[in-house]
């Protein structure tokens, strides 16, 4: 069977006639340039090949910083995942180095080694090889919003995404892009803040630090194992996270390139643009930490061509 982009992993919190009214028009020009990065993205794994999920039951309402609840998911989410095809891929495998060197509380700051300034830079330059990144770049460039030499856009990618910053003002430098949208951070020791990828959740997973607890979606819409995006709970060293959401099986670079690119076109602080990927529409959530990343995340709000068919009625 072929794979979908996603399938049915749905949260509206208003209705869609209500939605349809507010909800900002297609970024037709940001959906041609995604749909090209995504058919570009050799290192995508594919489902049902390289990884298996087991999406299973739909998870409860939980209130931001309960740590009580139901588990809808008996097992996890991930039932195989070919890991020798995850190593094997050189964004990936500098990617997974990077996932140890953050410490997991805001507010407590972030030593950087050289060991890991040298992992950064071997990342950067694995990522900048890719044909997925190098789209982006010459976009950015025809925009006038990175210079064309590598270098100054390799330095500019190391400001938004790994230049560390004050997330909570009572501690040193805590946080960056980085370590906020791909490890994930815990806040005040009561909450998940970040944490929106599905390498480091899989990883996780398997060392028993994470507990998937079930999807989260309309009542109508039931999850697909081929879906590449998906709306989750789960718990993390005893917090949990009532909501979070995620590409599935996309590379490292891609998710850079494509939130980079929506970061470096805006200046407002917070930035949400509604794009068709493949069969699936969203918005991808940007929003700013000065002339960093402070977080970017999708938001799914139909797939399977739905909102095709709703346009077509």
């Amino acid at each position: 069977m072929a794979a979908r982009f996603c399938g049915v992993f749905v949260l509206l919190t208003v209705s869609l006639s209500g939605l349809t009214a507010s909800r900002p028009a297609v970024n037709q020009e940001l959906s041609n340039l995604f749909n090209e990065l995504w058919r570009l993205d050799v290192n995508r794994m594919t489902p049902g090949t390289d990884y298996t999920i087991s999406v299973q039951g739909r998870a409860s309402y939980v209130t931001q910083g309960s740590h009580v609840v139901r588990d809808h998911a008996s097992l996890p989410l991930f039932s195989n995942v070919n890991e020798s095809k995850l190593m094997n891929t050189t964004t990936i495998s500098q990617f997974t180095k990077l996932l140890d060197n953050y410490e997991r509380s805001s507010g407590v700051a972030e030593r950087v080694t050289a060991e890991e300034l040298t992992e950064i830079n071997l990342f950067l330059d694995a990522v900048l090889q890719t044909e997925v990144m190098k789209r982006a770049h010459r976009y950015l460039v025809s925009k006038g919003k990175s210079s064309s030499d590598l270098r100054q856009f390799k330095s500019q990618l190391n400001l938004i995404w790994f230049h560390l910053y004050h997330r909570q003002r009572t501690a040193g430098l805590d946080s960056s892009g980085f370590e906020h949208v791909f490890v994930g951070e815990t806040r005040s020791g009561s909450e998940i803040v970040g944490f929106h990828n599905w390498i480091q959740f899989y990883l996780q997973e398997k060392n028993s630090h994470l507990d998937y607890k079930g999807y989260k979606a309309r009542d109508h819409d039931l999850p697909d194992q081929d879906d590449h995006v998906l709306n989750l709970q789960f718990s993390w060293h005893g917090l949990v996270k009532p909501v979070g959401s995620a590409f599935i099986g996309t590379s490292p670079e891609f998710e850079m390139a494509i939130f980079t690119v929506v970061f470096l076109l805006n200046t407002d602080r917070s930035t949400t643009v509604l794009v068709n990927i493949d069969q699936c529409q969203m918005e991808l959530v940007v929003i700013r930490h000065g002339r960093s990343l402070g977080t970017a995340y999708p938001k799914l709000l139909s797939s399977n061509s739905r909102h095709l068919r709703q346009h077509s009625h």
